[in-house]
């Protein structure tokens, strides 16, 4: 057995190592149907995300290694990265439009498409791994956190809302929006800040092992709920952009 590298991240699912160019995490719930949601992505010839390569001798998910590198932390990205993560989502969507795997919803969404699970080379964003939330559903709620995680902040040293609402639109353009579309999207990302202080907050009330302490959760629940009263106060710069 090559030797193995813990990766960076895992807070979901820890245990995360590399082994030569491959991947190995621990199997979960959801381990089945993001098996076969990998193999329908390379099957319509989607190259934005990894390969399942089975099980090795110890149970664990392998799948390939996807070269480049993860971004540690949120941060301000250019016009040519939003567009670059936009056109990425939407060959996801697309490569899974009408499939069975999508069910009676549109498509399958990635359901965490931000920085943290994007993987870039050459600078810009050229795939998605984690793929542990994936799940039928609707564009915009991947849009709406994608817009929260790519192009809005509420911390002080922030660009102005105004600028923010700019890229918010040029990851609109990227994707290739529809009106209609636009017009419920910035309520898209009001709703995914609202569910993700929810799912924080949960958190506080599960017996251990928990994803983090009582520390880190309860300040991603105020940073949650920061980012969402930011969105709501820009609420109209923001659709005004997308106009």
């Amino acid at each position: 057995m090559e030797n193995e590298v813990p990766l960076a991240g895992g807070r979901i699912t820890p245990g995360v190592v590399k082994v030569g160019n491959t991947v190995r995490r621990p199997v979960t719930a959801s381990s089945p149907f993001v098996a076969e949601l990998l193999g329908h992505l390379q099957q319509q010839g989607f190259s934005g995300a990894p390969r399942h390569l089975g099980s090795d001798e110890a149970g664990r998910d392998v799948f390939s290694y996807l070269p480049g590198w993860v971004p540690a932390r949120f941060q301000r990205w250019t016009d040519p990265q939003v567009a670059a993560a936009g056109a990425l989502l939407r060959g996801l969507h697309d490569a899974t439009r009408g499939s069975r795997l999508a069910g009676r919803r549109p498509v399958v969404c990635h359901h965490d498409p931000g920085p943290n699970n994007a993987v870039f080379s050459d600078d810009v964003p050229v795939a998605f791994i984690d793929f542990d939330t994936a799940a039928p559903g609707d564009p915009l709620e991947d849009l709406g956190y994608m817009a929260w995680t790519w192009c809005v902040s509420s911390k002080p040293e922030a660009p102005p809302a105004t600028a923010q609402a700019a890229q918010v639109r040029v990851l609109a353009d990227a994707y290739g929006l529809d009106a209609s579309s636009r017009a419920r999207l910035i309520d898209a990302m009001l709703d995914r800040q609202a569910r993700n202080a929810q799912w924080w907050r949960s958190h506080l009330a599960c017996p251990g092992p928990r994803v983090a302490d009582d520390h880190q959760i309860t300040e991603r629940i105020r940073w949650s709920e920061r980012e969402h009263a930011h969105t709501a106060a820009n609420h109209t710069a923001f659709a005004a952009a997308l106009l």
